[in-house]
């Protein structure tokens, strides 16, 4: 089974490049983050088109995530109990054959100290307070998305630069690692150790051509999910302006394979 989680940063304006890239990669199941589009205005004639069943959690303008599958999904849930800011389109989650996924669009967090960085570690607290209450780590279980945390200094470009700042500051990491400590292994870490590679540059600066990347779009496995994982790539190519239609996202897609 192989898997593409994605921060799309407009479906609308990415539609062209996501097709692109279902015919070039060929994934069984796709994880869409910042999709930024209601329900209703969700591409999904388009997608059928090309042989593609979506769920979609959506909300005009900001945020947004859906799972494409190649076969149904089922046991779909929108959000999850508990969540600070329901009103916020963050998470969906469903089984797509013998895999529970969880796609997640974590709160950016604006700025250490700014009111958004704090309904971000509360928005991390009670994620981890569903994700234990409602699920098992000896499950075959994938949560994946655009985290808006670098887990470690190897993740970020600079890390003295962004020691400290939203991203990269110590409480974001720690939410991060107790994720992980329930059950949950950061998959990409099981085939690089890094330093790298990244899977966001900001659209200033140049950061893309200057490689001032950060590492925060992530897929965490349970034991059984980490066992059965053989790759985990980042399409960089993807990132670039002339590698397809349109403006590309500020993030690239990260491929994960499962023995599944």
């Amino acid at each position: 089974m192989r898997v593409v989680t994605w921060n799309v940063n407009s479906i609308r304006s990415r539609l062209p490049r996501l097709l692109a890239l279902l015919d070039r990669h060929r994934p069984d199941v796709v994880l869409l983050q910042e999709t930024k589009v209601e329900d209703d205005a969700f591409p999904h004639q388009e997608l059928a088109t090309a042989g593609w069943r979506a769920v979609v959690h959506g909300q005009r303008t900001y945020n947004g995530v859906a799972i494409l599958s190649r076969r149904s999904a089922t046991e779909v849930r929108i959000g999850f109990p508990g969540d600070p800011i329901p009103e916020q389109a963050r998470v969906i989650s469903a089984e797509v054959g013998p895999l529970r996924l969880i796609d997640a669009y974590v709160v950016n967090g604006k700025a250490v100290g700014d009111e958004k960085y704090e309904i971000k570690l509360r928005w991390l607290d009670a994620f981890a307070d569903w994700l234990a209450a409602a699920h098992d780590p000896s499950q075959p279980l994938l949560v994946a998305g655009d985290f808006n945390i670098a887990p470690e200094d190897r993740d970020v470009h600079d890390p003295e630069r962004w020691r400290g700042k939203v991203l990269c500051s110590e409480p974001e990491r720690e939410r991060l690692r107790r994720l992980l400590a329930w059950g949950l292994t950061d998959l990409h870490r099981l085939h690089e150790e890094g330093p790298g590679p990244f899977t966001w540059w900001d659209y200033r600066m140049g950061a893309f051509p200057r490689g001032w990347g950060l590492r925060i779009d992530l897929l965490l496995g349970t034991a059984p999910v980490a066992a059965a994982c053989t790759a985990v790539v980042v399409d960089r190519e993807e990132r670039r302006e002339s590698a397809g239609e349109g403006k590309p996202s500020d993030h690239a897609p990260v491929l994960a394979d499962l023995a599944l």
